[in-house]
């Protein structure tokens, strides 16, 4: 059996798996007993059985599972009679554990279960270390306890030597029961439901599992060491709880939920390879108040549960760091159960056929996946045969109950046919011989068959008081008085493929969409048949534990089988063209009222589709800005929701650990003002300011690898934000511009009630994006017309785009991009003081300024200190002294003052005791450079013969129409203050 299977019960309580290689459902091989539910691994299965028993199912495999049972033999040396085991009142036991606190003697070892069986008797381990010891495997020390050593020395005074034994576990491939926590709680609180996982916990040892188990009055029992080594555990203890539990799930790493009876859920906190059972329980309430939780199927990362009206809700934001999760999302469906296996792939029970599905689109990016798929594959012992009369069988399977009944009444001889399918059928009147043979089909439906050459009179009589909510029987007629005096008639009925109204109608079985048989009801169970004759199988159950699919990876479980179709193949040999013909009218018929139906079921089916849930994950750092102040490494989740409104709400998630304690810290996109990008020598970092962070001027400082992967975060955050706010493509004619001390756009969308006195927007909670571009002053009109000046004194009139800079893709316009270039000068000041031995030196007074500083001497500014202010510029020349400083410079370029700060010159006099000399440096600035230190922005250059450095903008004092490369910007009057 493939480790790769995937586990169901359906209703008879029997257990099958279905491979991912498979194309049947097969059956346990250890078919006894029946089973409620199960929850499976990659190596084995835990059930709960109808008697209410915990049993395990491990599969069989090449390595056996042996478990090293050892004991010491310990002797102290005495004058008298040498090493013995004679020992003081004080030492250990003579035969004990390797700490000598637990006496063990070698009779003392019994096997756990029957289940179990030695594989050899007790012998002496000659080894230690992996070194051969003297004859006997004794080891020497002075004392007990001590470093024992192999060789005998003067001084040893004390022995020991240790024994093993090895027991074999011998169920494998068959279903071991596991004892109750005691003799009587079987009869008093038997166990109610199973749950496994914990395999993916940090750093626990490979083959470790927890395995969790609700009794019938709420209590949670764990059980206490289950392995590899150890499959059965050792013991179960008992978890106090908020209340009484109904059912549990477990998930693979550390995430642990469970349902109340109040329809609430509970969290597991805490559990880590140190604590598997974890510390404290936290409640979470149901999505809605009028329906509570009744099942929940946590994975690694995902949660999903089932109300009590079988709608199904998908819990997002859970993981190990939150194990509670944000919110509810409702999906499409209603299912029985649901169960995350591996990869968080999910699987569930429908509500209505009871047939297995499984999600679709489930990718570690879109947890929540695209549709339900129903899984369609037959059991192995469900395959058809070949034959006249189990075609016709098969045959009833697939049209419905009318469509059987009709067939096995119209099988006549090979000489009824081409005959008008809608027109009652008179056959030759011929009295009834003792050769027919009566026969009853598997379906419980009586069918006369004629010998050859001999046409039957019957009647076909459907009794009311014996109709079984509107499925005909047909009945023999009477001969209890010999012979027939009245030849019968045959009549023909109408064809309907009506859906079962039964008790039994969970039977009808719905194909998956790909294929063309989806809506063909199948034939109801009926009390008086054995289930699964010829019907569908029927689930109660299914867990996807041990069932690892990839994302893309291609299944056989949703083609129809050829077996199944095997018998309508041959039903179309015993059919004439016009009953043909007439059933397919009619079965279009009902094919198109039965999907109007469903379609009606459905009608918020386009509503649901689009409530999806997108993650967007990563491996960034964090700037931690409480002592010790440093980067730490964390896991960084986007996760994305939409709403039945369309609305898209983001929260971003930052995962670190503390202290061994992981914890997480969370930003609602919607409150984010603005992403600033933050220079760093060593780190490609920005910052993400929201209100809050802005008053405590402690705003999220995150650092990427590279700087491209830091620009895909600035653009991935940047477009969720203003999709969170509604904002899409270029500014609004009453947007506010601004610039930053580095150059950098940004630009806000006011609301209706910015100013309003009811309800003013403080300024701290306009939200801020960025614009691609580099300016120093911008001015806006009312009118739409942005202008800007760069720091080169180049005017630059904004496009009407947006995006540029680091957004790009759709979040950006393709139209109206140009490139831009900046330059700007840096300028630092050198200082010295005069003094009587050395005259003027870079020696200042402990009162003084930096001897490299900015002009107003509170900064330090040293050439080697002094960066480009962001990583968008590039020097584009070495430092040299500046000869053309305001107030003028000597030969050397140096000015002079009486004392710091003053008013410099360009000459010396007696009383200057400091002079300084400027230093400048320049460099191109290519905004958001990426390869060729160019990028599109959304400004064009404006030719004027000088430099400017002021302007302002005003739409109402006159108009003035322009056009820019054949572009009309707007009506606008321009001031324009230049330097010649």
């Amino acid at each position: 059996m493939s480790n790769s299977v995937l586990w169901a019960v359906d209703i008879l309580g029997k257990v099958y798996t279905l491979s991912t290689a498979g194309l049947h459902w097969e059956l346990c091989k250890d078919p006894q007993p029946e089973f409620k539910r199960v929850s499976a691994t990659r190596q084995c299965c835990w059930g709960l059985a109808c008697d209410q028993q915990i049993y395990v199912y491990v599969l069989a495999s090449d390595l056996p599972i042996r478990y090293q049972e050892e004991t010491y033999e310990n002797q102290r040396w005495n004058p008298v009679g040498g090493f013995c085991d004679r020992l003081l009142p004080s030492d250990r036991w003579p035969w004990s554990d390797v700490s000598g606190l637990k006496q063990q003697q070698l009779d003392s070892f019994q096997l756990p279960s029957p289940y179990w069986e030695w594989e050899s008797d007790w012998y002496v381990d000659e080894n230690i270390g992996g070194e051969p010891t003297e004859k006997g495997g004794w080891t020497y020390a002075v004392d007990f306890p001590a470093t024992y050593l192999k060789d005998k020395r003067w001084n040893s005074c004390v022995r020991r030597r240790r024994w093993i034994r090895y027991r074999r576990y011998r169920a494998r491939d068959m279903w071991a029961k596991i004892p109750s926590p005691n003799g009587s709680m079987q009869l008093l609180d038997p166990f109610n439901d199973i749950a496994v996982g914990g395999w993916e916990v940090t750093d626990e040892p490979v083959g470790r599992l927890s395995v969790w188990a609700i009794s019938l009055q709420g209590k949670v029992w764990y059980r206490e060491e289950v392995s590899h080594d150890n499959p059965e555990g050792t013991s179960w203890s008992e978890l106090a709880t908020p209340g009484e539990v109904v059912q549990i799930s477990c998930g693979p790493n550390d995430l642990l939920w469970a349902t109340l009876w109040e329809g609430q859920t509970i969290v597991r906190e805490g559990i880590n390879r140190n604590n598997p059972k974890g510390s404290s329980w936290t409640i979470v309430e149901p999505p809605t108040s009028e329906s509570g939780i009744m099942h929940v199927s946590v994975g690694t990362n995902v949660l999903w549960a089932v109300t009590k009206d079988r709608k199904v809700w998908f819990r997002r934001g859970v993981n190990s760091y939150n194990p509670c999760g944000t919110g509810w999302i409702e999906m499409v469906g209603e299912m029985m159960m649901v169960d995350v296996g591996l990869n968080d792939q999910v699987w569930g029970i429908g509500c209505d056929d009871r047939a297995v599905y499984v999600r679709q689109g489930v990718t570690p990016s879109e947890l929540s996946g695209k549709t339900w798929k129903a899984i369609v594959v037959s059991r192995e012992n469900d395959r058809s045969h070949t034959g006249s009369s189990s075609s016709l069988h098969s045959a009833g399977c697939f049209f419905g109950d009318e469509v059987k009944e009709e067939v096995d009444s119209s099988v006549l001889t090979d000489g009824d046919c081409l005959c008008d399918a809608e027109r009652p059928l008179e056959p030759p009147h011929a009295p009834e011989t003792q050769s027919s043979c009566n026969s009853k089909d598997a379906m419980g439906i009586q069918v006369v068959e004629s010998c050859p050459g001999v046409i039957q009179n019957l009647q076909e009589q459907t009794d009311p008081a014996s109709d079984h909510d509107g499925e005909a029987v047909i009945k023999r007629p009477d001969h209890s008085q010999g012979v027939v005096s009245k030849p019968a008639v045959l009549q023909w009925t109408n064809i309907d493929l009506v859906e079962t109204r039964d008790s039994a109608a969970t039977s009808s079985h719905y194909f998956s969409e790909t294929s063309s048989l989806s809506s063909l009801g199948m034939c109801s169970v009926k009390a008086d048949e054995p289930y699964g004759a010829d019907g569908p199988p029927l689930w109660i159950w299914v867990s996807g534990g041990g069932c690892l699919i990839e994302p893309h990876s291609p299944l056989k479980w949703f083609i129809v089988s050829l077996d199944l179709t095997s018998s309508v193949q041959f039903l179309s040999l015993s059919i004439t063209p016009a009953q043909t013909a007439a059933w397919r009218k009619q079965i279009f018929q009902q094919l198109g009222e039965r999907s109007r139906r469903e379609l009606e079921s459905f009608r918020h089916y386009e509503q649901a589709v689009e409530q999806s849930v997108w993650v967007k994950t990563g491996t960034l750092q964090w700037w931690r800005h409480w002592k010790p102040c440093k980067w730490m490494d964390v896991r960084v989740a986007l996760e994305q929701f939409t709403g039945n409104d369309g609305m898209r709400d983001s929260i971003l998630f930052i995962y670190y650990s503390y202290y061994e304690e992981k914890k997480y810290i969370h930003v609602f996109l919607n409150e984010v003002t603005v992403l600033v990008e933050v220079l760093n020598d060593t780190k490609h970092s920005f910052a993400v300011y929201t209100p809050e962070k802005t008053k405590q001027r402690w705003p999220i400082r995150i650092a990427a690898s590279t700087e491209q992967e830091m620009h895909d975060w600035l653009a991935l955050l940047s477009t969720a934000c203003c999709e969170s706010r509604r904002i899409q493509g270029p500014p609004s004619h009453r947007a506010i511009w601004s610039v930053t001390c580095k150059g950098d756009v940004f630009v806000s969308e006011p609301s209706s009630d910015l100013e309003a006195p009811s309800n003013p927007m403080p300024c701290d909670q306009l939200f801020w994006r960025q614009i691609g571009g580099h300016l120093q002053v911008v001015e806006c009109g009312s009118q739409g017309v942005v202008w800007g000046i760069g720091y080169d004194h180049t005017a630059w009139v904004y496009t009407g785009g947006y995006g540029g800079g680091f957004v790009q893709g759709l979040a950006s316009s393709s139209d109206n991009m140009y490139l831009q270039t900046d330059v700007k000068c840096v300028y630092i000041y050198e200082n010295q003081r005069w003094n009587p031995v050395t005259g003027y030196s870079s020696r200042g007074l402990p009162t003084d300024r930096y001897m490299w500083s900015d002009a107003s001497g509170l900064q330090e500014r040293t050439k080697a200190s002094t960066k480009p202010p962001s990583p968008q510029w590039t020097w584009v020349s070495d430092w040299y002294i500046d000869f053309n400083a305001p107030d003028g410079n000597d030969r050397e370029g140096w000015q002079y003052a009486a004392d710091f700060p003053a008013s410099y010159h360009g000459y010396k006099t007696m009383k200057d005791f400091v002079r300084r000399r400027r230093w400048g440096r320049a460099h191109p600035g290519f905004m958001w450079v990426l390869t060729s230190h160019s990028f599109p922005c959304l400004w064009v250059q404006i030719c004027r013969s000088g430099p400017l450095l002021e302007m302002a903008l005003h739409s109402t004092v006159v108009q003035y129409l322009y056009s820019i490369q054949q572009v009309t910007v707007g009506t606008m009057f321009l001031l324009l203050k230049s330097k010649n």
